[in-house]
């Protein structure tokens, strides 16, 4: 029997790159659909000699041609990072907008099962909490970061829109803060700036008082979930990531305690429109993916830590 075949775009990212490792060990053969501007081929470097592994360097906002047969298109390309996408607006639009358009497009031309990697970011500044899938959102649209969260609800309209239109069987995920190795030391996000500082014992920049709460995902629960969203029936938008809640200040006191650091913690003005909390509801892929998070926040940043020492001296 054939191999399914499966294409990731933005496959050479953080996420993207883990899942065509699981997609590879689950013995698919897996097309990879990176540009590399925020992704790094380095990621996926252990599978460019792989049989079943075909890279293919393509901007996904323009048309997408894959000759033969394909049966799910995992629309994974976007940057991901406030520092990304707050240079890149854009793009960020564009990739999210006409990328995830291409995308259906491809989806439907193959009668392959499509899923979109959403994000928290719909849900904007909550004023519900913890934010179950229910919830519309509290976006600025017309903010600094309204060029990510708007083109993630866009994305997610059109995958809609496709679904009942066209009939695609569709997948939405919204990602909450996932972590892990192969994230850029100077990504951005909270855990690889935290680190990059406490190891280099550089002030560990918070914004605001440290208030601000967030939930944190390891990399490998991620993909696990992930991956059953794809086999599902559901073509409902469904939220993963780690329902454990900490605040920005205790994630500092963490990571400074892990890694030893003298690092001092210094304080400086939140930016616009940073969410207050962040927490999902997971309560919908407990029931119908029979997932939830196994691996605990400090396992997780030990695991990464390691990771980021290995590679500073390159950084540096």
């Amino acid at each position: 029997m054939p191999k399914k075949v499966a294409v990731v775009t933005g496959g050479a990212g953080f996420v993207g790159s883990y899942l065509c490792d699981k997609l590879i060990k689950k013995d698919f053969k897996v097309i990879c659909l990176d540009n590399i501007i925020t992704g790094k081929k380095e990621n996926i470097g252990h599978l460019l000699n792989n049989k079943d592994f075909t890279f293919i360097k393509h901007n996904v906002s323009k048309y997408i041609n894959i000759p033969g047969r394909v049966d799910y298109v995992l629309h994974f390309a976007s940057p991901a990072s406030p520092i990304d996408y707050l240079k890149l607006p854009i793009q960020t639009l564009k990739v999210g907008s006409l990328g995830t358009h291409n995308a259906l497009g491809l989806a439907k031309k193959k009668n392959a099962v499509f899923l979109l990697a959403s994000t928290s970011e719909v849900y904007g500044d909550p004023l519900v909490h913890p934010q179950p899938e229910e919830y519309w959102g509290n976006v600025n649209p017309v903010g600094l970061r309204g060029c990510y969260d708007e083109s993630k609800r866009f994305a997610e309209a059109i995958t809609m829109a496709y679904h009942r239109i066209h009939n695609i069987d569709t997948k939405i995920v919204r990602i909450f803060n996932v972590y892990g190795p192969r994230m850029r030391i100077n990504d951005g996000r909270v855990i690889p700036n935290f680190i990059y500082q406490a190891l280099n014992n550089k002030p560990i920049t918070i914004y605001g008082k440290g208030k601000q709460s967030r939930s944190f995902c390891y990399i490998a629960d991620m993909i696990e979930g992930i991956y059953r969203l794809m086999l599902s029936s559901t073509n409902n938008p469904v939220n993963l990531g780690n329902s454990n809640e900490f605040t920005i200040l205790e994630l500092a006191k963490i990571l400074l305690r892990i890694t030893g650091s003298k690092s001092r913690i210094k304080f400086t003005d939140l930016p616009q429109d940073d969410p207050k909390q962040r927490r999902p509801d997971i309560t919908r892929a407990k029931k119908l993916l029979k997932w939830q998070p196994k691996i605990e926040l400090e396992e997780g940043l030990f695991l990464t830590i390691e990771w980021f020492k290995d590679r500073l001296a390159l950084f540096c």
